[in-house]
């Protein structure tokens, strides 16, 4: 694979409904009220259920491995929470939008990309990015 610093991964938009939420809780073992009961995400101040952030994190990798064909190339990866993603109690959900670039190459033949992952036009998770091995 051949990359060049400023290059542009394709964007991602994922959607996340609370079926999702239910699912991720299963999968994780992750059962904390603020990711399925809105009485009492909106009683510890949330404005609503909201998404895990180890979901969210999950979902804005996608970005980089669908780019590198193989999740096994992923050397380091690592976020800040930065801002939740509220998921409505609808069929729709929350859009969460996910993009990435090719921030430096290295001479030991990895790949620094950061990640942008965005709901509501805001930014959801702060210092996102992964080093990749391209060859």
């Amino acid at each position: 694979m051949t990359a060049a610093v400023g290059d542009e991964l394709p964007a991602l938009t994922v959607r996340v409904t609370r079926r999702d939420l239910i699912r991720y809780a299963g999968a994780s073992l992750d059962f904390n009220p603020i990711h399925w009961n809105e009485k009492f995400a909106k009683d510890v101040g949330l404005p609503d259920v909201i998404a895990h952030g180890m979901l969210t994190m999950a979902l804005a990798g996608r970005v980089v491995t669908q780019w590198v064909g193989d999740p096994g190339k992923i050397l380091e990866y690592g976020v800040r929470f930065t801002r939740p993603v509220v998921v409505p109690n609808d069929d729709k959900g929350a859009e969460v939008e996910l993009t990435g670039t090719v921030k430096a190459i290295n001479d030991d033949g990895t790949a620094r990309v950061d990640i942008t992952a965005k709901f509501d036009g805001k930014t959801v998770l702060g210092k996102a990015n992964a080093l990749l091995k391209l060859s």
